[in-house]
């Protein structure tokens, strides 16, 4: 019972391991045997043959590889068929040198045959040939392929920023997704890696041709003491015979050798990834119909000279002629069909109608746009001086001395589909905000300390939400009195507009207004401009850090102090938020200032250690995009909020203090929930300001 049980373990065992990834092991541990065991002369047959096949199946791969990585196991192959060479050379020697005074055949069939049938058997020629081929293996081909790998390697280690910024660029243009922008990133650094490891393994080979020469040297020398002390022959037929058997040693070694070095150079070599070597070698050396008439026509006049053998370069005249004919007449009949083609796809196709579409009927979306009620025209006419035009176009002035960059301008249009005092904000297309004004009427809002109500309609303020009530103008002294803010339809208006585009300030930062923002420093300083962009930042990068900026309400008005600190930080990240949180510290006196302005004293929130260790843990877990507990997340958000509502019943802005590591994930975790609490890292805040921490989140837990 307990064999059977221990029959289906092995079984199942088996059946289950995968053959393929126990074949390196086997192999590798065969290859270190051979140096150590010996070997009869079959097995050298066998393994000498399976060492020359291993070699031709290299070759090939190399040749019908589409680009380098599709073959990127060629290092270890290299290194292992390296290996099994020089396993060979050891157990052949020992053969050589325990059999050799038997005969030709001692060391095997292969050897013998290479020593007698390449060679002639005669040792001098096999000598010069073996030499031959270890030169050519060692000074052209493996030195050529090492240069090459050399040179590939540190070129596609400066190329891999600009391959990155590239995939960025199409990941941000929507041309790719996360899966394919990742599989590339992979493919960039798997290419570095592939050339550097060409460039050490083409050493192998170059040692692989020093350590067969000084082989060839030892055996002979090694043959000639055994066969004349050991076993009494004479020293020329000692050196007939061992030098022999070492020279067919040498050549079945180095056959294969040449081989591989010859993959290896086919493999870095290649230019383009869209075709096999016999492809792209036959596609462009034999493309051009008159580069083979012409030499069809050179080889025709060399073949006309006497003494010359006219047979074989007549021959080789008709051969380059007819193929130079049969690709001009393929040629011409490809451009006949494709000018069919293109007659056929160019016929007119006629609708029957006089007016048909064209480019004039695609407008462009406005990235800011103003649609008004008819009521509301005379607000917006520039022929009646509408009080509403003024006001947005200071509103843009002021956005750009307050933020940083200039916004693009309003559109304004009527729309009779809306009612007629409404009207509706659209950005890029889409509606932002929409409210209703009354012309020669005043919106009385409530602050939250009034004295009393006011007759009117009731509404609420479309910018920020609070109570308020339409009334009449001449009730606007009694409304100031009872403590009301009180403001007129325009102002209603602009106000609302000036509020979505200070909160959607990072949307109306496009490409062009970058672009246009970099212009007008590089007035002032060039230098600083040029060393930035493109040199070590691309232009989208640079977008996105800024946008990451306004997302937090962090203004962008000191451009030189952000240039200057991406500049310095561009080298090591080209990640736009790891930027964004170094280019926040460069400005933390800024921010700071803003949030609290003079030299008063920071009161603001904390965490509580115990909490702030928990948070580090899910940021080392997924990174600045960490997912919290549910029970945790709804805790930190109801404890900040409730904070943020005393900080701000205190008259004080709501403001939290948090390590570096844990300012983004905050921000973005609670910028939804708390919309008016501001995340200060550590590091933003400036040494010479004091701090006072008013209330500790997560205490209670």
């Amino acid at each position: 019972m307990a064999n059977e049980t221990q029959v289906f373990d092995l079984r199942q065992f088996f059946s289950r391991a995968n053959l393929r990834q126990l074949a390196a092991p086997v192999l590798v541990m065969l290859v270190l045997a051979m140096m150590v065991l010996p070997l009869p002369a079959f097995l050298l047959d066998f393994f000498f043959t399976f060492n020359l096949a291993v070699s031709i199946m290299v070759l090939l791969v190399a040749m019908y590889t589409r680009k380098p990585l599709d073959f990127s196991a060629f290092p270890t192959v290299l290194l292992t068929t390296t290996l099994l060479r020089l396993s060979l050379n050891v157990a052949s020697t020992r053969i050589v040198l325990l059999e050799g005074h038997t005969g030709p055949d001692a060391a095997g069939k292969v050897i013998e045959a290479f020593g007698h049938f390449l060679v002639g058997g005669n040792t001098a020629v096999g000598v010069v040939v073996f030499v031959i081929l270890t030169v050519i293996n060692f000074v052209v081909i493996t030195k050529g392929a090492g240069r090459i790998a050399e040179v590939g390697a540190r070129f596609t280690l400066d190329a891999m920023p600009g391959k990155q910024m590239a995939i960025d660029a199409d990941l941000n243009a929507g041309l790719i997704d996360d899966k394919e922008a990742k599989r590339r990133r992979g493919e960039v650094a798997q290419e570095a890696d592939f050339y550097g490891a060409m460039d050490g393994a083409s050493k192998f080979v170059r040692g692989d041709a020093m350590a067969a020469i000084m082989i060839l040297l030892i055996n002979i020398v090694g043959g000639l003491i055994v066969g004349v002390v050991q076993h009494n022959m004479s020293a020329a037929r000692a050196m007939e015979n061992y030098t022999l058997l070492t020279i067919g040693d040498g050549l079945v070694a180095q056959l294969p050798a040449l081989i591989i070095s010859v993959a290896a150079g086919m493999v870095v070599s290649r230019v383009g990834d869209d075709q096999d070597v016999g492809s792209q070698l036959i596609g462009q050396m034999g493309a051009n119909p008159a580069v083979l008439m012409l030499t069809a026509g050179i080889l025709g006049l060399l073949g006309l000279i006497p003494g010359m053998p006219n047979l074989v370069f007549l021959f080789l005249a008709a051969v380059f002629g007819a193929g130079g004919w049969y690709v001009a007449k393929r040629q011409r009949q490809e451009a006949e069909e494709a000018a069919s083609a293109e007659e056929a796809g160019a016929q007119p196709v006629t609708t029957g109608e006089s007016g048909d579409a064209s480019w004039a009927d695609v407008t462009p979306v406005d990235v800011l746009g103003l649609e008004v009620g008819y009521r509301l025209i005379p607000m917006v006419d520039k022929g009646q001086d509408g009080e509403l035009l003024r006001r947005i176009r200071g509103l843009r002035k002021k956005f750009a001395q307050d933020v940083g960059f200039l916004a693009a301008p309003v559109h304004i249009r009527d729309n009779l589909e809306l009612r007629p005092n409404a009207y509706r904000i659209t950005l890029k297309g889409v509606e932002a905000g929409s409210g209703e004004a009354y012309p020669g009427m005043f919106l009385a809002i409530n602050p939250g300390r009034v004295s009393g109500q006011l007759p009117g309609a009731a509404t609420r303020d479309p910018a920020f939400g609070l109570p308020a009530t339409w009334i009449e103008a001449g009730m606007r002294e009694q409304a100031h009195a009872m403590g009301y803010t009180v403001v007129d339809a325009s102002t209603v208006v602009a106000t609302h507009l000036n509020h979505l585009i200070l909160s959607n300030s990072s949307d109306l930062l496009g490409r062009q207004e970058t672009q246009a923002l970099l212009d007008h420093i590089a007035k002032e300083s060039p230098k600083l401009v040029e060393d930035l962009v493109p040199k070590l930042l691309p232009l989208h990068v640079l977008q996105r850090v800024l946008q990451c900026l306004l997302e937090e309400g962090v203004n962008i008005r000191d451009m030189r102090t952000i240039v200057e600190s991406l500049s310095e930080h561009a080298t090591r990240s080209q990640d736009p938020l790891e930027l964004a949180g170094r280019v926040r510290t460069a400005l933390g006196r800024a921010i700071v200032q803003q949030l609290f302005p003079g030299n008063v004293e920071l009161q603001v929130m904390a965490l509580d250690p115990g909490l702030e260790r928990i948070l580090a843990q899910a940021v080392a877990a997924g990174g600045a995009d960490g997912v919290l507990e549910p029970s945790l997340a709804d805790n930190l958000l109801r404890e900040t909020a409730s904070a943020a509502q005393r900080q701000e019943d205190l008259g004080l802005p709501a403001v939290i203090l948090v390590p570096n590591s844990l300012r983004w994930l905050l921000a973005r975790f609670l910028r939804r929930a708390v919309p008016n609490l501001r995340v200060l890292a550590n590091s933003e805040v400036p040494e010479s300001r004091n701090i006072r921490v008013t209330a500790i989140i997560g205490g209670q837990g």
